[in-house]
């Protein structure tokens, strides 16, 4: 089973840390992914550049309206994720445990299975 492993956290305190500081936690990030990686498990990673930069499409009647920014005004912004392929959602939770370890302060992982979809196909 595939598991996306969502990070959130404050955008403001990471976007604070110095070079140094985010080269440290990504590096200690990039252990526990070249171990997934080493052993088939890793899938797409994304780090996602700041709430500043995204755009939102909100539905609203017949036509959708544009909005500059995340939609909600919360106090963690998603910040990036992990696919991964776990025999089962306690070993995806092993992970998330490890990745947190890596990242340090506050924040959350959610981790959610993943159906992928290809029109025509069976979902999986």
């Amino acid at each position: 089973m595939l598991y996306a492993i969502l990070c959130y956290n404050s955008e403001d305190v990471v976007g604070s840390w110095s070079k140094e500081k985010d080269d440290e936690v990504m590096a200690r990030l990039a252990v526990v992914q070249e171990r997934l990686k080493k052993e088939g498990r890793l899938g797409p990673v994304a780090r996602l550049l700041p709430t500043t930069a995204a755009t939102t499409l909100r539905k609203s009647g017949n036509e959708p309206i544009i909005i500059d920014g995340p939609f909600a005004e919360t106090k963690e912004q998603f910040l990036g994720f992990y696919v991964v392929d776990c025999a089962s959602l306690d070993d995806a939770l092993d992970i998330a445990r490890e990745f947190s370890v890596a990242n340090p302060g506050t924040g959350s992982y959610e981790i959610r299975p993943i159906s992928i979809f290809r029109p025509g196909q069976t979902s999986t």
